[in-house]
């Protein structure tokens, strides 16, 4: 039966209007008014806003870490993502040696149970002609994009020479560089000066990872790709001068691109100072007040593209069960690094709170309009990482991947409302206002309320296009 979903507020990237949303089996075939009941399945939205399905580029489920794993697999964190109003999920596969489809493969695997449609993007860790001619399979496998690092030496980065060689591939294959941006030559001297000091709580991850790593490698990004003429995607930009960078290089035509992430908005190496300053534990770390606020202002003069979250949960106490769908759960986390900052596992929860904590601190505050959040969390991800406008949008022909978002509904958020699947919350007590009702994927009801009508491998594999740059 076709569904009507009637009497809503359509919010897209660009315009705000009355309207109704015809769906037939998964696709949205109509949107407009006076559209007829009969034979038809009608969902009330009046006094409600209809949103696209949210679409974060930045997961890691299944992410094997320091002896343990991120607690989030992809169905648990599917289910969290539809909670929050996502619907669309993109994850890296962790390259293991040389064979690029031997990787896409086994995180297929891992990714089979998503409750939400999903792609994702290769890691890089080391760069030759042997890779270079495995960047065909890439594309063959509907994925178009790369993410290389900055940091951790002898792990994951590459040198500026494999970078840049890698970039000029990128070009030819028709594919998206993401770079991870901090100075880690710098890190691995500061690091073990720390340790050597006696200095081994959680702050002193952040202090050993200075934010002009980030600001300084930001701009040699862009300036790689300018020269190679080569796009480049900056991940979860946390310092300012990240964004001064992205400004400054953009109004220089290079084709560079940013995303941020919720927490990087409101919290700062304060919070790493407190007793449980784990819980804030990720890389690239928290930074200051002054960075909330430019970041903030980067969001509401369009200087940023996407808002993703690179959540990443591990449990704060992983000795401590945790119950989840009924079954007692547990799963070694932060306490590793109880006694040494450098073995706690780096990531936050964040992919269901992404959505509610961005309305209630971005447009209800008057920081950034609702178009423009349906901008950051939706439609340009969409179409940065080639989906749009299958996801994305509102309009006939999309997949009806939709959200009746209710601006009234006041909740205390935390553990409580999450179904991340850890046993703490950054948000805990934050008084919200504006929250998902209903979420629809493909045109059927996955999240009724608190209600899950969702189901494991529920998702599809999304095969992605070459992107667009914006």
């Amino acid at each position: 039966m076709k569904k009507l979903i009637k009497n809503g507020t359509i919010v897209t990237a660009s315009d705000t209007f009355l309207a109704d949303v015809l769906i037939d089996g998964e696709k949205i075939i109509a949107v407009g008014i006076d559209h007829s009941d009969e034979g038809v399945e009608v969902i009330d939205a009046k006094g409600k806003y209809v949103l696209p399905g949210g679409v974060d580029p930045h997961t890691h489920f299944d992410l094997p870490m320091f002896g343990t794993v991120s607690s989030d697999d992809h169905y648990t964190g599917g289910k969290a993502a539809a909670f929050g109003g996502t619907t669309t999920v993109m994850d890296f596969t962790v390259m293991e040696g040389n064979n690029i489809q031997g990787s896409l493969d086994k995180w297929h695997a891992l990714a089979e149970k998503s409750a939400v449609d999903y792609s994702f993007h290769m890691n890089l860790n080391h760069f030759d002609r042997s890779i270079e001619r495995q960047f065909k399979t890439l594309r063959d496998n509907g994925i178009t994009t790369l993410k290389v690092f900055t940091a951790y030496n002898g792990r994951l980065r590459l040198d500026d020479g494999g970078i840049f060689k890698a970039l000029l591939a990128a070009k030819e294959h028709g594919l998206l560089m993401m770079a991870h941006c901090e100075n880690g030559d710098v890190i691995e001297d500061l690091v073990p000066k720390a340790l050597a000091a006696g200095h081994t709580s959680a702050a002193w991850h952040a202090y050993t990872r200075p934010k002009w790593g980030a600001i300084e490698s930001t701009l040699r990004m862009a300036a790689m790709a300018q020269q190679a003429d080569s796009p480049v995607y900056i991940v979860h930009m946390n310092a300012g001068g990240e964004a001064d960078m992205l400004q400054y290089a953009r109004q220089r035509g290079v084709k560079v691109m940013g995303e941020t992430c919720p927490p990087y908005l409101f919290f700062t190496t304060q919070d790493m100072e407190r007793p449980d300053g784990a819980k804030w534990v990720c890389s690239p770390p928290m930074r200051d007040k002054e960075d909330n606020t430019r970041l903030m202002e980067a969001l509401s003069n369009d200087t940023v593209q996407t808002i993703a979250t690179d959540h990443c949960p591990f449990f704060f106490d992983g000795t401590t069960p945790i119950l989840y769908e009924g079954q007692q759960v547990k799963i070694a986390g932060k306490e590793l690094g109880k006694d040494n900052f450098t073995k706690i596992p780096n990531g936050l929860p964040g992919v269901q709170d992404r959505l509610p904590i961005l309305w209630t601190h971005g447009v209800g505050a008057g920081k950034i309009t609702m178009n423009q959040f349906v901008a950051y969390t939706s439609t340009n991800p969409a179409k940065i990482f080639g989906i749009y406008p299958q996801k994305g949008c509102i309009a006939p022909g999309a997949d009806a991947d939709l959200v009746i978002w209710d601006p009234e509904k006041r909740i205390k958020y935390g553990v409580a409302h999450s179904h991340q699947r850890t046993d703490y919350n950054l948000y805990e007590g934050w008084e919200l206002k504006g929250y998902p009702e209903k979420v629809f994927l493909r045109g059927n009801m996955i999240v009724d309320g608190d209600k899950w009508l969702g189901k494991k491998s529920g998702g599809k594999f999304l095969r992605r296009e070459e992107g667009m740059i914006i």
